[in-house]
């Protein structure tokens, strides 16, 4: 059982913050040899995108090299990283799209014996968000 003293203990908090960061840097650049890695070479790793619910490591790889990338540029606001005791995680943050469109991502780490993790992912976009971002204009 976690106890409150275990939630964002300081030196595993610093460490899953800069493997986030890694993260995203590598899904700016597209640099898919990093975003695989990060993800749990597992038929149970879950990613629910816009449009898209995949099962598996494989189904994951394959959906990444089958995109149209475009721009993947994004700007991160209310990112949450929380960390419970040494080797459990979420992390949650809503982003800005170079287009206006808002959206929201969650993840799931779990450290393995190779390192940190995403074993499930969630992203999808806030359609309210974008049609007031559009007015505003």
């Amino acid at each position: 059982m976690i106890q409150l003293a275990q939630v964002n203990l300081d030196h595993v908090l610093t460490e899953l913050t800069v493997i986030f960061a890694q993260y995203e840097a590598a899904l700016m650049d597209n640099d898919l040899e990093t975003l695989d890695h990060l993800f749990w070479t597992s038929t149970l790793t879950v990613r629910f995108g816009v449009a898209e619910n995949l099962y598996g490591i494989d189904a994951i790889r394959a959906f990444r090299q089958a995109r149209n990338v475009g721009s993947l540029k994004r700007v991160l606001s209310h990112t949450q990283i929380i960390t419970y005791g040494e080797d459990f995680a979420t992390t949650t943050t809503e982003f800005t799209r170079s287009d206006q469109m808002l959206g929201r991502q969650s993840q799931t780490w779990v450290r393995f014996n190779e390192g940190w993790r995403v074993v499930s992912a969630h992203i999808s976009l806030n359609q309210h968000g974008a049609v007031a971002a559009i007015h505003c204009d």
